[in-house]
Order: C-alpha cells, then structure tokens, then sequence
C-alpha cells in the first residue's frame, strides 16, 4: 500500500482566502477609503512577507497608492506625474526582467510576449529618458496596467471566484490553492 504524501506547505503573508479576496476587492473598487484600507493590510503582508512578497501585489499596491494620492487632491499635477511614472517604470521593469536572459532583449519585444502594450513600454522610456508626459497619459497607462494586473495575476490566484465558502474543507482546500500559487511571486511568475 502505497502512502500519499501530501504537498508541502509555501507560508504566505495573508490568512487566508477571505483575506486574499477582501484586499483584492478593496484594492479595485474604486473608493478611496477602502482601497487605504486594502493598502494598509498590503504594507502588512510586505512586513510579514518581505522581499518575498509577490511582484504583482507590490506594484497594484504601487499603482493604486498613486490613484489614492491623485483622488485626494493633495499632490500636484507635476507630483502626481512623478509618482505614476515611478510605479508604472517599475512595473515594467521588474515584470520584463523576469524574461531577460543572459542576452539583452529588447523591452517592446518582452513586453509583447507578456500582452503588456507597447505603448506602455513607450511611456516607461518617455518617463526615464524623454520629456515627462501629460498626467493624463500617466493615468491611462496606470489604468491598463491595473486591468493587465487584475487579468493576469489576481483573479487567476482563485480561479475569479469571489464567494464566500461557509464550509471549513472548502476554505481548508482553498487556501491550499493560494498557498500553491504564492509561487508565482518568483522565478515562476512571467
């Protein structure tokens, strides 16, 4: 008879599905006061996780800190632009150099094989090395990038499924499941 070995545990930084789902929710509902709180339980995860912490979660959080900064009124247009353009050159750059290899390639073509819009790539390359943009174009690009985000790495981590599960075996299985996919924060996640 053989014994089934059961997987091994990843430690994660959330307590469980409810949690993952609440920020998840928070973070892209659109009201400000939910998204602080979504992004306050995120500096949480980060103190637990460290540099451990997926990739994908650290720029929404990124991105949307920016979307809360903007609706509040307090930056300038000229700060706001700074601070968009630092979240989206990070998300590019840290998302296309998981796909660098040993030779250089190209971001365009990266970006590409990613679904990322080129024209995403060419406002990172404007806010590095060209005039700044106009904070409207910084705002659609944080936009298309949240929405790529949320297609490509939020809603996959729990098969887009939002329901509470009352039962204990579900939500036993289930945070199996995210515990499972936290993987995707390293070498695995292009």
């Amino acid at each position: 008879a053989r014994r089934r070995l059961k997987p091994l545990r990843t430690v994660v930084a959330w307590r469980g599905r409810a949690e993952w789902d609440q920020v998840m929710v928070g973070l892209y509902c659109g009201d400000s006061r939910l998204q602080q709180d979504a992004l306050d339980r995120v500096s949480a995860w980060k103190s637990r996780y460290g540099p451990k912490m997926p990739l994908a979660v650290d720029c929404t959080a990124e991105l949307i800190r920016c979307k809360v900064l903007d609706s509040s009124g307090r930056l300038k247009s000229h700060e706001l632009i700074l601070s968009y353009g630092l979240a989206l050159v990070r998300f590019v750059n840290l998302i296309t150099e998981r796909k660098q290899k040993m030779v250089s390639i190209p971001l365009r073509q990266l970006a590409r094989e990613v679904d990322i819009p080129v024209w995403v790539v060419d406002l990172r390359h404007e806010l590095t090395h060209g005039k700044l943009p106009r904070l409207a174009l910084c705002r659609k690009g944080c936009d298309v990038v949240l929405d790529w985000l949320r297609k490509m790495y939020w809603t996959r981590q729990l098969g887009n499924n939002l329901c509470e599960e009352s039962e204990d075996e579900d939500e036993e299985e289930e945070q199996e499941e995210v515990e499972a996919n936290a993987e995707l924060d390293s070498d695995r996640w292009e």
